[in-house]
């Protein structure tokens, strides 16, 4: 299914602060900051606390760098952190990723939404909890249902109760003689510092909140970077003070025990309760604003299935997206009925470090390509994206790695599942950029070296026409190659009928015609005055460097008039440097029954050892099941079976294949007649092909009355300077 160029981008109303800042800064200062920063500085100490920060707020800063480049790169609409990904990395990737981060914020509202219901139980115990967690869904979620500029403004007012509370905290008082304790409670009482930052961590990651308006700035590109550094600059300067006041003012121990240390710290203890209440609610609204846009942008690029559509549509002056908010609101009422999100909590930090560690190595790969359009006004050295993705890495791995694994299945089962799809798309992504680079350095490192028989590959051509008349070849090639080579489907069209705009429709059709069957091949179209002449023209010109095609795979000729240029074409084949495997135009085999191929040897050289190469493929390949490959051999002699025997299965098990052999006595038979006894009961014959001369036409055509009774027969023509037994051995 095609995509659409753009995701919709939504009202573009808010600015800066109330865009990106406040939902940022809102989201990071959160929970952790109130209940757990005691428990941190009391563990670690002052020192180990700075350090803590320093880290987890470096990679948060990473991030935000790679967020800042791709952001001033290119418009970037609807979906926030989904949209720079897909656009980088493909649909697959985005989707990969934009499903489980809208999964984690629509988990997240009802996880702070829990958070808030439990402290305010502890205080009022005459309420019951799951009725205030749905009131307080209910209640946001009309909240961010019918104005955004209302939600944004209801942030600011709980911008500003956080700041009090702050204060609060800032011009309290010791609570018990107490010096600064540098290095927290003793080893053998405290937790270790991983496990300190694990917990903390998660403090720092907020930056997604802000990110995701990206549909309803007015300036995404000056708003996201300026409103992302702010926060995670304001919010740094907030934690680096914190900590020195609480180890100023408590001793480690204390702080340890008692989650509400800043209340019975601040000037105002029950700030600090309003600053929890909050830091709860604001989290759920920022995570209730920024689901929905992802869930839009989803739906927008047909990630979601079609009858989902309905989800990305937008109403009111605002543009907002109702049908998202409204889903969203559902699955976070049911996870606050339902209770309990420990479970899940871990999962769900996975999945937001995921999309920091994918839009870092998204702003890294962009940099190393150098790709004429990525031009950022705000350029970032490749070498920070890097760092903030392996930083994200080793953070998920210390926080839960049993979480770490779930979230990269759940991420890897998406990604398969959209593969499937097969998503198009008219906007491009960074990957065909990235397959050049590899491409390029493969080529190069390529062209530096000589052909060696033990890297031989199998890189086919093959002149089968279009693939509906002659897909017999096509199944023989992919049932050879695999994943072992290369494949190209070749077609010659007369020229005097054909433009080159039907070139061009002829080689889409036939490649997706290709990939409906599943089968991955390169496609070339060329027009010539005759199929001899634009084969002999195909051959001597197609290929990039090194590599070109080895081997030739074609139907026979069956006009007699043709028969000489058809030689004349096998000879240039050869005289080329190229293999050449014919199969007579009426080959049909079951690949699935049980089946016997014979494989008329002569030696070693030449067509043996290039025979060999390719029984040894058809036995090594899926495509070919219940195969028995025999080689045979005639002798003129009873006194010569014994002899030719052993070597036979001398050079067999050199070889390391497992296929049968039988020695036949002519018995004054001619060679036609024994083949043709012999191999009638086989499903395939293989024999090899003489060197091409002046009298090739006249050999060919007694070849062929001489094995018109064998079906299913296969002929094979080595001319590469390769020892091919070398391959094998």
């Amino acid at each position: 299914m095609a995509i659409k160029n753009e995701t919709t981008q939504a009202g573009g109303r808010l600015g800066t602060f109330g865009g990106v800042f406040t939902p940022s800064i809102l989201t990071i200062l959160g929970v952790i900051m109130y209940l757990r920063f005691g428990w941190v500085v009391g563990n670690v100490g002052l020192i180990g606390t700075l350090i803590i920060v320093t880290l987890s707020t470096s990679i948060t800063f990473l991030t935000a760098l790679s967020i800042a480049s791709i952001a001033t790169n290119a418009p970037v609409k609807g979906g926030g952190a989904y949209y720079m990904i897909s656009r980088s990395l493909g649909l697959e990737v985005g989707g990969a990723v934009g499903i489980p981060l809208f999964l984690a914020q629509a988990f997240s509202v009802a996880l702070y939404i829990i958070g808030f219901s439990e402290s305010m139980v502890a205080i009022f115990p005459s309420l019951n909890i799951k009725l205030v967690g749905i009131v307080t869904t209910v209640l946001i979620s009309l909240l961010s249902l019918f104005s955004t500029q209302a939600a944004i403004k209801a942030q600011f007012a709980i911008l500003a109760i956080i700041a009090f509370s702050l204060i609060s905290f800032y011009f309290g008082h010791p609570i018990e003689d107490s010096s600064i304790e540098l290095w927290g409670v003793p080893a053998a009482e405290s937790e270790s510092f991983w496990i300190v930052f694990a917990v903390f961590f998660p403090a720092v990651t907020g930056i997604m909140a802000g990110v995701n308006m990206s549909g309803d700035l007015k300036n995404p590109a000056k708003s996201i970077p300026l409103g992302t550094f702010l926060a995670v600059g304001t919010g740094y300067v907030i934690y680096i003070t914190i900590p020195i006041f609480l180890a100023s003012r408590a001793d480690a121990a204390t702080l340890v025990s008692d989650t509400l240390i800043m209340q019975k710290i601040a000037f105002w203890g029950f700030a600090i309760l309003l600053g929890v209440w909050g830091a709860t609610l604001s989290s759920a609204v920022g995570s209730l604003l920024g689901a929905p846009r992802v869930l839009q942008a989803l739906t927008a690029d047909n990630v979601l299935p079609k009858k989902l559509s309905f989800l990305g549509k937008t109403s009111g002056k605002e543009q907002i997206p109702r049908a998202a908010t409204i889903a969203t609101s559902v699955i976070a009422l049911v996870l606050v009925i339902v209770g309990d999100l420990n479970m899940i909590a871990p999962i769900l930090t996975m999945f937001f470090l995921t999309t920091y560690g994918t839009l870092n190595l998204t702003a890294g790969i962009e940099r190393v390509l150098n790709s004429p359009s990525f031009r950022p006004k705000f350029k970032v050295h490749w070498a920070f994206s890097f760092l903030g993705t392996i930083g994200c890495i080793v953070v998920m791995l210390l926080i839960n790695a049993v979480a770490t694994i779930i979230a990269m299945v759940f991420i890897a089962v998406i990604f398969i599942w959209l593969r499937r799809r097969r998503l198009k798309t008219t906007f491009g992504d960074v990957r065909n950029g990235l397959l050049m680079q590899v491409a390029r350095y493969a080529l190069l490192m390529l062209s530096s070296r000589e052909v060696d028989a033990k890297s031989w590959r199998p890189n086919i051509l093959v002149f089968s026409g279009m693939p509906t008349k002659r897909w017999h070849l096509i199944d023989f090639a992919y049932g050879l190659v695999q994943e072992k080579g290369l494949i190209t489907v070749a077609t010659i069209l007369p020229e005097p009928n054909v433009s080159i705009q039907r070139v061009s429709d002829y080689e889409e059709k036939i490649s997706a015609y290709l990939n409906e069957k599943d089968i991955k091949t390169l496609v070339r179209v060329t027009r010539a005055q005759d199929p001899f002449s634009g084969a002999v023209q195909l051959v001597s010109s197609y290929g990039l460097g090194s590599v070109v095609p080895n081997t030739i795979l074609l139907g026979d000729t069956e006009e007699n008039k043709n028969l000489k240029p058809y030689c004349e074409m096998i000879t240039h084949f050869y005289e080329s440097k190229r293999n050449v495997i014919i199969l007579q135009n009426d080959f049909k085999l079951d690949y699935h029954e049980e089946k016997r191929i014979d494989l008329w040897w002569g030696g070693l050289k030449g067509n043996g050892g290039f025979m060999m190469i390719m029984g040894h493929l058809i036995k090594s390949t899926p495509h070919w099941q219940n195969t028995t490959v025999c080689v045979k051999m005639v002798v003129s002699s009873e006194e010569a079976v014994e002899e030719t025997r052993e070597y036979l299965k001398d050079i067999l098990d050199k070889m390391r294949v497992s296929f049968n052999h039988d020695v036949i006595v002519s018995n004054g038979k001619k060679f036609w007649e024994i083949i043709n006894e012999e191999s009638k009961d086989s499903a395939m014959v293989m024999m090899g092909l003489k060197t091409p001369d002046e009298n090739y036409a006249q050999y060919y055509q007694q070849l062929k009355n001489n094995t018109q009774p064998i079906k299913n027969k296969v002929f094979f023509l080595a001319s590469q300077n390769i020892e091919f037994e070398d391959v094998l051995h």
